[in-house]
């Protein structure tokens, strides 16, 4: 185990009390807001593996930044949380869409806005390039060439932007980030591109690989819930709020490794 991971690792109870300790303070939610945020009784996460962002596993624990908060805010409101795991981010938002799940933490898109609500930004990311050593793209001037082949997340915010911002290059969609990274390691792709975030995590499993220097934008992660639960989203800033101010997001942070944050951050 890596010095990364073993600081991870140790940083896992010490969470778990945290929660315990700030549910003890927290103002009780009132009828309408419980009712917004977990109408089954349960708050129900949406989750994807292979994200900081949303969900890793780390020496057999799960972390993540949607799956950390979520089970804060389940702690916070005095409910069970139940984790649902999804192969990639546009099947949460689906979820969220459709009522099927009541949480998540992602890419506060104009795109997104539109299909679900958002309180507060919480964290905002780099948006990069991961690649091969041996990969034709070497600085963020090569990417939008003829004959490249840029990988992104099936209906991902990155698949949308750089569909209309390419004039040259070819997104490949991958159906989850197993998979983007195997279209890396097969030369299937030339780059893949998201969130320094997830390119970082998927460069530990990448021998020699690299998240290029620069970024093409910013990703503003926040937390989302279904349309039509705005009675939920005074709480969820405070809630947000809090959670910043406290120290408790930060160690979220830190516990699911996540890196790439925007400076200022």
């Amino acid at each position: 185990m890596n010095m990364l991971r073993r600081r991870l690792l140790c940083a896992v109870l010490p969470f778990v009390s945290m929660l315990a300790g700030c549910a003890a303070t927290a103002p009780r939610p009132d009828a309408a807001t419980l009712a917004a945020l977990a109408p089954t009784g349960a708050l129900r996460v949406g989750v994807y593996p292979g994200s900081p962002t949303s969900m890793v596993v780390i020496a057999g624990d799960k972390a993540g930044v949607a799956h950390d908060l979520g089970l804060a805010l389940g702690t916070q409101l005095g409910v069970p949380v139940t984790l649902v795991e999804f192969a990639r981010v546009a099947q949460v938002i689906d979820a969220l869409k459709t009522g099927a799940v009541d949480f998540t933490v992602t890419n506060a898109s104009e795109s997104r806005a539109r299909d679900v609500d958002f309180a507060p930004t919480l964290i905002r990311l780099e948006l990069g390039y991961l690649v091969l050593p041996d990969s034709p793209v070497k600085t963020l001037a090569d990417v939008d060439r003829s004959g490249m082949r840029i990988g992104v997340s099936q209906g991902s915010t990155s698949q949308g932007v750089l569909g209309r911002q390419f004039k040259h290059a070819t997104l490949v969609s991958a159906a989850s980030l197993t998979q983007a990274q195997a279209l890396l390691r097969e030369h299937a792709i030339d780059a893949f591109a998201t969130n320094k975030g997830i390119l970082f995590e998927l460069s530990d499993g990448l021998p020699n690989s690299r998240v290029l220097d620069g970024s093409w934008g910013h990703e503003a992660l926040a937390i989302a819930i279904p349309k039509g639960r705005s009675a939920a989203l005074p709480y969820l800033a405070r809630f947000g709020q809090d959670a910043a101010a406290s120290g408790r997001l930060q160690s979220i942070v830190q516990r699911a490794g996540l890196r790439g944050t925007a400076r200022g951050e």
